[in-house]
Formats: structure tokens, sequence, C-alpha cells
């Protein structure tokens, strides 16, 4: 297996990632030592491009089967919130419903997405709460966007992440989530767990692809 000098784009370590899979469409490295699988900077697409494959997406807050897949993570996070917490919602796409249902539960929620709500004044403020809805995933930069997410997070607040997760090769090779082109961070188990303890954090795994961070206080 080819061994090559590629800069993770989670933890920066450049010991050496290994060709994890390819396919006619990418190829996929994986970090020795945060176990993130990413595509190689290369082969992102453009802003344009990715745009383009969002548009396509056709979630709606009045879609009941949309609303039950955002309760995964929903149920667990609205359970640990104080009554009237202040959210952000990132990464909140062209329909934004996680958000709408924390509203709805008297949470005040705030919105950025980096192509339907741009406005980065939203990264400036203080939050009891952040999620990140099938978001990690198309992060270019993870680093700096995932450690921009904790900076804001305050003491006790709740960072709440949704994605599916990595396994092995085999599994991998035949992995439909790998596909979407926009999809190009592929965190695993170890993965969480090594952010966890970049950041002294709290973690709960709920199901298969749930994650809480709790900041400590």
């Amino acid at each position: 297996m080819e061994t090559i000098l590629l800069r993770c784009p989670l933890c920066a370590d450049t010991v050496g990632s290994s060709l994890f899979h390819s396919d006619h469409h990418r190829d996929y490295y994986r970090c020795p030592c945060c176990r993130l699988v990413h595509v190689p900077t290369s082969q992102l697409l453009s802003p344009e491009a990715e745009r383009a494959e969002y548009d396509k997406h056709q979630n709606s807050p009045d879609d009941a089967g949309y609303r039950k897949f955002l309760s995964r993570l929903f149920n667990p996070l609205n359970i640990r919130l104080r009554p009237s917490s202040h959210g952000l919602d990132f990464g909140s796409g062209p329909g934004p419903t996680l958000s709408l249902m924390f509203e709805e539960t008297g949470h005040q929620m705030s919105l950025f997405d980096p192509f339907y709500a741009p406005d980065k004044s939203a990264l400036t403020a203080q939050y009891d709460f952040i999620t990140a809805s099938e978001v990690v995933e198309h992060l270019h930069d993870p680093a700096q966007e995932l450690v921009l997410l904790w900076s804001i997070l305050k003491p006790g607040g709740w960072l709440g992440i949704m994605t599916k997760l990595a396994l092995d090769r085999a599994a991998f090779s035949r992995w439909h989530y790998k596909n979407d082109p926009t999809h190009v961070c592929f965190f695993s188990s170890k993965t969480m767990n090594w952010l966890a303890r970049q950041w002294q954090a709290e973690l709960l795994q709920i199901g298969k692809d749930v994650f809480l961070f709790q900041k400590s206080l």
C-alpha cells in the first residue's frame, strides 16, 4: 500500500497518510494519527460545483421523514439543554429544519451556512449549543472549522455532530456514502475520540452516527 507525505486536514499530521481506497472518481487517504479518511485537496470540488450539488437537495421542515431523521440528533441533545438556550445550526443547508425543531421547543437559534446563510457575524457570538448535522463530512478544512466551533461554544455547552462513520477498508469500498462528491472527510469512532481528547471534552455516542461533545466548565 502506497504511503505518501500528505498533510491531514484535521490534525496536520505529515508522518504519512496511506492510500486507503481509490476508485475511478477519487482517492482516499487515512491519517495514522487521528484516523480521518480524507480526499486530497487537488480532488475537491470548486465552490460553484459544490453549490450545484447542494441545490439538488429537497429537504423541508414540512417533511415528516426528514424531521424523524433529524430527531436522532435533536432528541438526545434537547433533553440535555437548559430552557431557552441559544444555539447555532452550523451548515443549516437550503431548507433549515433542525433549527426550527429547537425553536419549537423554546430555544433561540442562529444559522450559518457558507452558501445559504453566509452571514459570518453568526460565528462571532457565543452559544450554549451548536449542531452540525450531516456537515462535517463536507468540510474542506475541518481543523479550522471545528476549532472555530469549539471556540464559540460556552463552557458547559454541547456540540452535536451527526455523520456516518467510516469502517474498515472492505466496508469503505462498498460504501455509498463516499460516492457523494461533496463528501470529502470521513470520520471514525477513533477520530471522534481523538477530537474529544484534543478538546478535553466529555463524549457521548448515541447510536451509530450521533456524537455529543460537552465542553468542560
